[in-house]
C-alpha cells in the first residue's frame, strides 16, 4: 500500500473541527498540569477563536488534520499534534515550516510543559524571560523563548 502524503496547508474553515479536535486531544495528553476548570475555559476560548487572525497552517493527510501551527508577528502562538503522532518528527516539520516560510523566531511555552520546552531548546530556542502567569492571567508560568 502506498504511503500517504503529508501536506502543510493554509487553514480554511473546512479544517476548523479538525483543529479543535487536535487541540483537545493534544492538551489532554500533554498538559497534565492544567486544572480541569482551566482546561474547560481554554477549550471554550478556542472553540470561539477566529483562527483567521493568525497565520495557521495544518499538517494534513487525506484531508485529516494531524497537527497545526499558528504564527503572529513572527511568534509561534500554537503548535499541536494528535498524540499518536508526537515523537515522529511532525512537530519539527511544522516548526521548520514556521521558521523558514513564516520567519518565526519566538515562542511562549508553559514552563510546566517540560517536553515542549525541551523540543524548542533542541531547535535552538533559548528562554529570555519568565512570567508568573500565562497570557490569560492564569497561574501557569510561561517561558518566553527566541532563537
Amino acid at each position: 500500500m502506498p504511503e500517504q502524503v503529508l501536506q502543510i496547508e493554509k487553514f480554511t474553515d473546512r479544517y476548523r473541527e479538525g483543529i479543535l479536535q487536535v487541540w483537545e486531544e493534544s492538551v489532554l495528553a500533554t498538559h497534565n498540569f492544567l486544572k480541569t476548570a482551566d482546561f474547560h475555559a481554554i477549550k471554550e476560548f478556542h472553540h470561539d477563536f477566529n483562527f483567521q487572525d493568525l497565520d495557521v497552517y495544518c499538517l494534513v493527510q487525506d484531508d485529516c488534520v494531524l497537527g497545526f501551527i499558528g504564527v503572529a508577528e513572527r511568534k509561534i502562538e500554537m503548535l499541536f499534534l494528535r498524540p499518536d503522532y508526537i515523537g515522529q518528527g511532525l512537530g519539527s516539520k511544522l516548526l521548520n515550516f514556521a521558521l523558514y516560510e513564516l520567519k518565526a523566531d519566538k515562542v511562549d511555552v508553559n514552563e510546566q510543559n517540560s517536553n515542549a520546552v525541551a523540543f524548542y531548546q533542541h531547535h535552538g530556542f533559548r528562554p529570555y524571560e519568565r512570567t508568573e502567569k500565562d497570557d490569560q492571567g492564569l497561574d501557569y508560568p510561561l517561558l518566553r523563548m527566541k532563537l
